[in-house]
């Protein structure tokens, strides 16, 4: 915070800080712990939480929270993605390398791998669908944010950029939500026996 000569209070904008979001080790310790264990309830555990959590997060970005920023006022969306962009750069990339990671030892670990074919088509399906949240989470949302939020750090941002950036942005994690639907439809056809 800083108060200049006209007595005007500025607040320095949030910055990107590993230490503001070391919660998210929580669910990184919890794979590890997962994986060296070898115990499958607690693998399946963290596989389905993680998958909870990522899933949930997409379609509540997706749907809910991005008609909302649509219609708010520049300044209130400012300082909405100002505070929540830092965060989302350390918890979707968590969040889903944990489900991914431990759905593949959980497939190695059922055998999944050995199946054969037609049932073998739905982890195919299944290892394409990750692959492609992989490529839209890594390739595409993370170097949107920072461009989100880089702009919103300068003192005179683009509100043009920023809204062309967030439409792109939503419109990318509704995406990634439809296939999380996805993904949850294979996944309940191995539950049921393929």
């Amino acid at each position: 915070m800083h108060v200049d000569s006209t007595n005007t209070v500025t607040v320095a904008p949030p910055r990107i800080s590993f230490w503001e979001n070391w919660w998210n080790l929580i669910l990184v310790i919890a794979l590890i712990i997962a994986l060296q264990s070898r115990v499958f309830w607690y693998l399946d555990f963290v596989h389905v939480f993680s998958s909870i959590l990522w899933t949930g997060t997409d379609l509540f970005m997706g749907f809910i929270l991005g008609p909302i920023m649509r219609r708010l006022d520049f300044p209130v969306r400012r300082a909405v993605i100002m505070r929540l962009m830092p965060r989302m750069l350390f918890y979707m990339p968590v969040v889903s390398t944990v489900s991914i990671t431990s759905g593949y030892y959980l497939a190695k670990m059922l055998g999944l791998f050995g199946l054969p074919y037609p049932q073998m088509y739905w982890l195919i399906g299944a290892l394409v669908v990750a692959g492609i949240l992989i490529v839209q989470g890594v390739g595409m949302l993370l170097p949107t944010n920072l461009m989100v939020f880089f702009e919103m750090r300068k003192p005179q941002p683009d509100p043009e950029k920023i809204k062309r950036l967030m439409g792109f942005y939503i419109k990318v994690v509704a995406s990634q939500a439809l296939m999380q639907i996805a993904i949850v439809i294979i996944m309940a056809r191995f539950r049921s026996g393929v």
